[in-house]
């Protein structure tokens, strides 16, 4: 039994070779902790963009929901204009009294069968509040005004107090 020319040691540490191979597999502690140090640091680096993301995707929404309320707002004035929806309510100057009349839809004036038109499907969800209730402002109302008169709805904003990393709150936006 040869065991110089093939391992490189004396024939009498056979028992060496045997405990190294023999040994368990593992980790150590020192290496565990290490591991997981290294673990928590790259998380720790990973929640800010992560929060940045969930916030800009906020931002995103809320523009859109703006824009698709504001835009069936327009459109109901247009029609209302045009004398689509008959003789407007005194008062509203061809806005829609609440966002409700946007989804429940008009009668069309003159129309035989009693078609209606729906300018939304439904109110958008505030992304930061999570409901579908609205600051409304009419447009007898002051333009800071945090409150909403009730004649018509003429313009929406976020009921959320939170602010844009710019700094103006969303709820001018």
């Amino acid at each position: 039994m040869e065991l110089t020319s093939q391992t490189g040691f004396e024939p009498g540490t056979v028992k060496t070779v045997r405990r190294a191979r023999s040994r368990p597999r593992g980790l150590t502690l020192i290496e565990l902790i290490v591991a997981f140090t290294i673990l928590m640091l790259l998380t720790m680096m990973a929640l800010p963009l992560a929060r940045y993301r969930v916030r800009r995707e906020k931002e995103r929404d809320l523009r859109i929901a703006l824009r698709e309320i504001r835009t069936a707002i327009d459109k109901y004035k247009d029609a209302c204009d045009k004398g689509t929806l008959g003789t407007p309510k005194l008062g509203s100057e061809c806005y829609p009294e609440t966002l409700e009349v946007l989804v429940q839809g008009v009668k069309i004036a003159n129309d035989a069968n009693g078609k209606k038109i729906k300018f939304l499907r439904r109110i958008p969800l505030d992304p930061f509040t999570k409901q579908r209730d609205w600051n409304m402002r009419s447009n007898q109302d002051d333009p800071d005004s945090q409150g909403w008169g009730g004649q018509n709805v003429f313009d929406v904003n976020s009921k959320t107090l939170e602010r844009a990393p710019d700094g103006t709150p969303y709820a001018e936006w």
